[in-house]
């Protein structure tokens, strides 16, 4: 049986650019703070590319090799403390090739499900330094039907609406959203969370950056969690803070069953759309 309440803790820090030594040290720090709240957080959620940052022109230098490191930690954690943890997402290189990668544990330490992000971010240069992932990040966490996108990805309905069609529940989406588009961040959840009757988990960082050319990139934190009729179930403002909060899973079959959006669709109607603006 699927579990009917879960506790979440959503953990948004500052990653320090090109430290991993540091950020790792911080992630557990951060773990053990989160584990020792009460009510105990059933789920943990770290936020995007926690390990390297965006240190991109050295990133073939500094990424996890073939993950190894972040899996061994995220499944000595999880097991410990037996908590499921959404391990936010971490730079890998696998065969000389770097992903942006999201590793999920769940309470046992076995490894739930994994995703490389599919929407490479242009602006920041993620398409010349980084792997597109090319499979949906689904999995299964006490018999709830979850899955991760990561940042960019939230500006593509088509794929948190395709993973709603197959019955995922919760959301989550780390992310390193930088000012000043705060108004995008929460208006795109909020908008993923009603449109696809889910909860969703937004774990975004806070701090700020400097990058090998010199600008700063700060990030405005802002950690959301939402429920299926897109009200904020919890919030954070722009300071390093874990944020709780309670979720009753059971609210996304009575809200679907409330205002039946999917079996409304028309989907034939869709395609031909598309059809004829290529056409």
């Amino acid at each position: 049986m699927a579990a009917q309440q879960w506790h979440i803790s959503v953990i948004q820090m500052d990653v320090k650019i090109g430290e991993p030594d540091r950020n790792y040290d911080e992630v557990i720090q951060k773990i053990e703070q989160a584990v020792s709240s009460d009510p105990k957080p059933d789920v943990i959620v770290l936020p995007e590319m926690w390990n390297t940052g965006y240190a991109l022109e050295r990133i073939h230098e500094i990424a996890d090799e073939n993950g190894e490191r972040t899996r061994k930690l995220l499944q000595e954690l999880s097991a410990m403390h037996q908590v499921h943890i959404v391990g936010g997402s971490v730079a890998i290189k696998e065969n000389d090739r770097i992903k942006n990668v999201a590793y999920i544990y769940n309470k046992e330490g076995q490894l739930a499900g994994e995703y490389a992000k599919i929407h490479l971010f242009r602006l920041m240069d993620e398409h010349v330094y980084l792997d597109a992932g090319q499979q949906l990040g689904r999995f299964e966490l006490d018999g709830v039907q979850c899955a991760v996108i990561i940042c960019y990805d939230l500006r593509f309905p088509e794929l948190s609406r395709s993973l709603a069609l197959q019955g995922i529940e919760v959301l989550f989406v780390p992310a390193q959203w930088p000012h000043p588009r705060l108004h995008h961040w929460q208006t795109l959840l909020t908008a993923r969370a009603i449109e696809n009757q889910m909860y969703v988990i937004a774990c975004n960082r806070m701090g700020s950056s400097i990058g090998a050319d010199g600008n700063v990139t700060s990030f405005f934190g802002h950690s959301t969690v939402l429920d299926p009729w897109g009200e904020t179930v919890a919030a954070a403002g722009e300071e390093d803070m874990i944020i709780t909060a309670a979720l009753s899973l059971s609210l996304v079959q009575e809200v679907r069953g409330r205002i039946p959006v999917f079996q409304d669709r028309k989907e034939s109607l869709y395609k031909l759309s598309a059809n004829v603006q290529q056409g």
